[in-house]
């Protein structure tokens, strides 16, 4: 873990709830000069504490309004076949996001979809990834909750 500070968790929360601010609102908001708060945020940068800036877009106003969720087990759990899988699974567009799970699973999938047609032809996708012996789809009926800021508290 990456030692951060209050000013940098300040920094951090500000930009997580409006990555456009310019250098001069973020300095201001947090209480820095503009150089100082531009170094903060480019060491930041350098220390992967920041991954990446994006835009949010509404799923549904651009045409994948559902969201299925997908388990997936494997034909067995070697080292070889789990990265195949994993290296695959990057190449399907639809997928948002891939978790390698414990229990019963072992990948949790994410996929956005237009509709139940549309997610046919994504899971005989899935079904053709290297190792897949099963898959178990359950389709959101609403999203209830979605963040995408973290809960940064002070570390003590």
């Amino acid at each position: 873990m990456i030692e951060i500070d209050k000013i940098d968790r300040a920094i951090l929360d500000a930009l997580q709830k409006d990555g456009r601010l310019s250098n001069v609102e973020l300095a201001k908001h947090v209480g820095l000069s503009e150089s100082a708060c531009l170094r903060r945020v480019k060491n930041l940068d350098e220390k992967g504490v920041i991954t990446h800036y994006a835009a949010h877009l509404n799923a549904a106003s651009v045409g994948l309004p559902g969201s299925v969720f997908v388990r997936v087990s494997l034909v067995d759990q070697q080292e070889e076949k789990l990265r195949k899988f994993e290296e695959s699974v990057r190449s399907v567009p639809e997928v948002m996001e891939c978790y390698l799970m414990s229990g019963d699973v072992d990948y949790m999938i994410r996929v956005v979809v237009k509709g139940a047609p549309d997610y046919e032809r994504i899971h005989n996708t899935l079904t053709r990834l290297p190792g897949v012996a099963r898959i178990h789809s359950s389709f959101a009926l609403r999203t209830v909750l979605k963040r995408t800021r973290l809960p940064l508290r002070s570390q003590g």
